[in-house]
This record gives C-alpha cells, sequence and structure tokens, in this order.
C-alpha cells in the first residue's frame, strides 16, 4: 500500500531536547491522556535526545483502535523493543509469538479454550475462593483487596494449569514475576540496553529467576506427559497442552509447553487479579453499587455456590466487573509496529513507525462515555453496549490476537465476585489508588477495605 497524500500527526509539545522523555517516565497514562485532549485522537510523540529519541503515534479513538487491532492487524506486528523483551523473558508464547508460530500455537491452543471446556473450571474456581474467604473469617478487619485478589487469581490459575502442584508453582511465581516484569519493564523503556549475557548485576538476578522459573515448570511438565500420568490426574490444563496435537501442526515440545505456560501464569492471573481487585475498590467506594450487587448475588444463588450455568443471572455483577475493567483496564496500552505506511483518521503513519493503542484513553473518550471518570456499571447493559462502536471498550485486545483466554477471565472473575460478596460487605479505607502500566497495570499504592461478615 503505497501512501501519496495525508495529514501530519500533530506533535505533543515537549521539552526542546527532550521531547515528552520525563512526562513519559512519570506518568505515561496521563501524558497519552493528555496527548488526546491537546491534539485529537492520532498524536506523534517524541521522547529521548537527538540520535537516540524514540517516536510514538498514539492513536486514541475506538475506529483507530479497531484498524490497528482488527481491521489492518497484518500491517501492524508485535515487532517493537518492549514485546521483544516480553518475548525473551517469558517465551515465544501466545502473547509474544508471530507468524506461523503463533498461527500453529494458536490452533493447538482453541481447543483447550472452548466454553464448554472452560465452564468445567468454575469449581476450581469456586473452592480457591472458598479457600481465601475462609482466611477471612475470623471477624470485621482490613484486607488490601487488590493483594488479596492476586493471590486469589494466581492460585486459581496455577490450579487448574498444574492440578495439585499449586503450592510449589505458586511460590515461584510469587518471588519470581515482579522481579521479572521489573526488569523486563527497565529494558522495554530504555533506548539502549547492554546483553543480557553481560554479568551485570541486573542481568545476573534476571538470570536467576529465570532459572527458578524453567525448573518448576520442566519438572512438573516431566510429571504430567501422557506416560507419566496417574489415575487422579488428567484435567489440568498442563496435561491438556502436553497432549495437543493435529497432523497438520505436530504437537508442542517441552520447551514450547514451558513458553506457554509463562505465559499463560502471567496473562491468566495478572489480568484477573486487576479486574476484581479493582471492582472490589470501586464497589467500596460506591456503597449503593454495592448494595444492588449483593441483592442481585443474595436473590440468584440464595448462599449457594455460583457455577457457569449462573453467569447470565448476574447482569449487574458482570456489569460492574466490566465498568472496573474500563476504568482500569489490565492491558492499558497495547504496542505495535506498522510494516507499511497508512492513514488513520486521515493522519499518516509512516511505515516502521512504533504505534500504541489504549484503553486507558479510549475507555475515557468523551466521545464515547459521558463523566468518563464516574463509575457506573449501568454503562454495560446490553442497550448501553449496543449503542457504542465495538472498540469503545477492548480490554481484551481485539481482531485475530484478541485473548484467548477472555471467557475463563470473565468466568473465574464473576464466580469469585458474587462468592466474596455472598460473605462479605467492604468499606474503603483507601480512596485512591495509584496506578502504573508494567506489563500488565500495576498499582504503586494499596487499595485497603474493612471487611464485614455478611449472610445471605
Amino acid at each position: 500500500m503505497t501512501i501519496t497524500t495525508g495529514t501530519e500527526a500533530p506533535e505533543l509539545a515537549g521539552l526542546p531536547l527532550l521531547g515528552s522523555m520525563f512526562d513519559l517516565k512519570n506518568d505515561s497514562l496521563g501524558t497519552f491522556l493528555r496527548a488526546r485532549r491537546e491534539h485529537g485522537d492520532v498524536v506523534r510523540i517524541t521522547a529521548g535526545p537527538p540520535g537516540m529519541r524514540s517516536v510514538v503515534y498514539g492513536v486514541f479513538s475506538a475506529d483507530g483502535a479497531q484498524q490497528v487491532l482488527a481491521g489492518e492487524s497484518a500491517n501492524f506486528r508485535k515487532d517493537n523493543h518492549f514485546y521483544q523483551e516480553v518475548r525473551e523473558s517469558f517465551g515465544n508464547g501466545l502473547l509474544t509469538s508471530q507468524d506461523e508460530d503463533y498461527l500453529r500455537q494458536r490452533r493447538l491452543v482453541q481447543p483447550l479454550f472452548t466454553r464448554r471446556r472452560v465452564d468445567g473450571y468454575a469449581s476450581a474456581v469456586a473452592a480457591e475462593v472458598t479457600t481465601l474467604t475462609g482466611e477471612w473469617k475470623d471477624g470485621a478487619g482490613t484486607v488490601d483487596v487488590l493483594q488479596e485478589m492476586a493471590r486469589l487469581a494466581l492460585r486459581a490459575v496455577a490450579r487448574i494449569l498444574f492440578g495439585t502442584d499449586v503450592d510449589a508453582a505458586v511460590e515461584i511465581v510469587e518471588r519470581s514475576f515482579p522481579e521479572l516484569g521489573a526488569y523486563v519493564l527497565r529494558r522495554g523503556y530504555s533506548p539502549v540496553n547492554v546483553p543480557r549475557d553481560w554479568p551485570t548485576p541486573g542481568n545476573r538476578k534476571a538470570a536467576a529467576v529465570h532459572q527458578a522459573l524453567y525448573e518448576v515448570c520442566d519438572r512438573i511438565i516431566a510429571q504430567r506427559r501422557v506416560s507419566d500420568r496417574g489415575p487422579d490426574e488428567g484435567d489440568d490444563l498442563l496435561t491438556l497442552l502436553a497432549e495437543a496435537e493435529s497432523a497438520e501442526d505436530g504437537s508442542f515440545d517441552a520447551t514450547e509447553l514451558r513458553e506457554q505456560v509463562l505465559v499463560f501464569l502471567l496473562a491468566g492471573h495478572e489480568t484477573t487479579a486487576t479486574s476484581l481487585g479493582f471492582a472490589l475498590h470501586l464497589l467500596a467506594l460506591h456503597p449503593e453499587a454495592q448494595k444492588r450487587a449483593h441483592e442481585e448475588v443474595d436473590r440468584v444463588l440464595g448462599g449457594r455456590d455460583p457455577g457457569a450455568a449462573d453467569l447470565d443471572a448476574l447482569p449487574y455483577v458482570t456489569q460492574v466487573l466490566k465498568e472496573a475493567m474500563r476504568l482500569f483496564p489490565a492491558a492499558p496500552v497495547i504496542g505495535r509496529r506498522a510494516v507499511a505506511a497508512t492513514r488513520i483518521g486521515g493522519v499518516t503513519i509512516p511505515a516502521g513507525a512504533d504505534v500504541i493503542v489504549a484503553p486507558w484513553v479510549t475507555h475515557r473518550h468523551p466521545d464515547y462515555w459521558e463523566d468518563a471518570e464516574r463509575f457506573d456499571p449501568d454503562r454495560f447493559t446490553p442497550e448501553a453496549e449496543a449503542a457504542r462502536p465495538r472498540y469503545a471498550w477492548f480490554p481484551f485486545g481485539g481482531g485475530p490476537r484478541a485473548c484467548i483466554g477472555q471467557h475463563f477471565s470473565m468466568l473465574e472473575s464473576v464466580i469469585a465476585l458474587a462468592m466474596i460478596l455472598q460473605r462479605y460487605g467492604f468499606e474503603a479505607v483507601d480512596t485512591e489508588v495509584p496506578v502504573a502500566p508494567a506489563i500488565t497495570l500495576q498499582a504503586t499504592g494499596p487499595a485497603r477495605c474493612r471487611l464485614t461478615p455478611r449472610t445471605a
């Protein structure tokens, strides 16, 4: 595709020599919001000194996000520097792979994420929620709901992925993922990095973390191979991954299995934890919405644990989660690199340009969301959703690379939130929770809530 005409993107004002480097470093999400507010839906943002300057095009409209992620997805690839760092740290799994590697992996994994298969994991989620809420039962107390939901989501995905080997995996992941994520973040946003095999303190520490993760994954993978499977095993996702094969695509070898496992652990717990934690935080700040959610849960469940069949009967709980994902999307910024020049919203995007679409910004766009910072689950009634553009809300990405675990995340989130609301009321201690983007959205402060035990 040859682009011969088009409007040049407006540029966000910054410092004469460094551009927006410090703005992005100190508050990248706020900087992207300001870029859209001051310059519109496609904005050029530069950062860094001459000779080391990076340029990124921010695309903030729903139509622009759809063009990048779906309509012209083949032209916008995961070839940028940040994805390369994620790829080197977490492997070439579904999150980071491309081209035939990605298509082959997707074909092998897709049968494991059918609605029927995913619905079968509801009891495992409920068991982990029962364990967590049982630890709160000694009376009213205060908990950081983001930390608690991270613990819950990690244990749930580890149980579904590994079956009985939960504790060993959880211990390693809890210790290793934050360190590895910080390492990826430092390298991903640095214009120049030393090679990973240089013996710097940071590289040595990251290598030790890698080794610990690899060892636990490899050990469990070896135990889950079909020939080693015991009579009570076989329903965990890892066993199914190890068995996945087709005449066209073959099967996963041990290295590929390890890379899928690491990606599932990362994407499968951090995204759900963010949604659940902020849903509880927002309900704690809005007693009327919390009361309405309590009433729905009590009416539908009558004190029993929910299952997959109850999801459609809990529309308000679902709306609460969707609104939490609007205000606090787990993937606040999604990066791509343009292969060929194209136009978005009448603005030229040159070949080779780094491009971001930003749920954090689009989810607050005044063209789609009135009083966008206000928490209002009724934005997600069926009628309200039908009236908005498809990509006004895209916490799971979109197009051919949309999150394969979307239904699992919603199943886990609705079941967990409903069960927690059955048992407790919440009152906010921290009214503001600062956040920053990393591999996923991270809170940089606590989200403490007082618990009040309740009975349905």
